[in-house]
């Protein structure tokens, strides 16, 4: 009590809007305000907006400008912190108690190899355990679906050939695919062996053209693209022979080559990347692609 008799106001506490340290989060993780728009669909003018009412709230500055590079100050890196722990609270009590919540989407990405073999059953097996789970599947190259990941619109990826570590993220080696001939083996026969490849960034090309020139066999490029289905139409109508895995071979009916006419092709490596974070169920799909891709 104050010497009037009277309690002293208190100070009326402010709320931080959830969808406010969101915002801040994603342009964070993504690196700026333009990376951030792929992850959580407002615009550049919408999150600008949101960081200002951010740092109104608050009543400190975030953000400072070095050239074009928007950087943090001392502030908000501090806030990065307690922004992820109430965030993850907030998931965490809508997970528990939401009634009829509509969960946010895993978002998956793999090569054909595998987009055509084991995803069928890995998603059926998936569905029995999350019902209600939305997922995005993104099928793609390597490298692209790396650079999405990398942008923070894949939580998990399923690759060939491709590790390193990534911020925010673990990968793994699951298991080990057989490179292989593929297309007519008559063609393989020829003196000049006609090649179907895909554009590099290629792994699947780089190994065909090294082992050719290593055994000095001549070979010439009659198609180039940058999609598999151009690349099978190609094998299938007889233009050339290509260089992809065993499994997608015998997924796309495309004959195996295996008369010892051509050099041998190594074993490539199968990456699965999975974002640090992740929800039960994108952890127990991440688990299901693993079983699967080394199966």
């Amino acid at each position: 009590m104050s010497q009037s008799g009277h309690s002293l106001p208190q100070r009326m506490a402010r709320n931080v809007p959830t969808e406010l340290l969101r915002s801040f989060v994603a342009i964070v993780e993504a690196g700026s305000m333009a990376q951030a728009t792929e992850t959580i669909f407002l615009t550049q003018s919408a999150l600008s907006l949101q960081m200002k009412r951010l740092e109104d709230t608050l009543q400190q500055k975030l953000f400072r400008r070095d050239g074009r590079r928007l950087l943090l100050t001392p502030v908000g890196e501090e806030l990065v912190t307690y922004a992820r722990q109430l965030l993850a609270l907030n998931d965490q009590i809508v997970r528990s108690l939401g009634q009829d919540f509509d969960p946010e989407p895993i978002t998956i990405g793999m090569v054909q190899d595998f987009a055509d073999t084991i995803l069928p059953d890995v998603l059926g097996e998936f569905r029995l355990a999350h019902p209600r789970s939305r997922l995005v599947v993104r099928v793609g190259g390597s490298v692209e679906l790396l650079e999405m990941f990398d942008r923070s619109r894949l939580d998990l990826v399923l690759c060939l050939g491709q590790h390193g570590d990534r911020q925010g993220a673990t990968w793994d080696v699951v298991g080990h695919d057989q490179m292989a001939w593929i297309g007519d083996p008559a063609i393989a026969e020829r003196e000049e062996v006609p090649l179907v490849l895909l554009e590099p960034p290629c792994r699947f090309r780089d190994a065909a053209l090294r082992v050719l020139t290593e055994e000095r066999r001549d070979y010439r490029l009659v198609l180039e693209t940058p999609n598999l289905p151009a690349m099978r139409a190609g094998v299938r109508g007889r233009l050339g022979i290509s260089c992809r895995t065993r499994r997608f071979a015998t997924a796309e009916g495309l004959p195996v080559i295996t008369s010892g006419t051509l050099p041998d092709v190594p074993a490539i490596e199968t990456i699965l990347v999975r974002r640090n974070g992740l929800s039960d169920a994108g952890t127990d799909l991440g688990d299901l692609l693993a079983r699967a891709a080394a199966g």
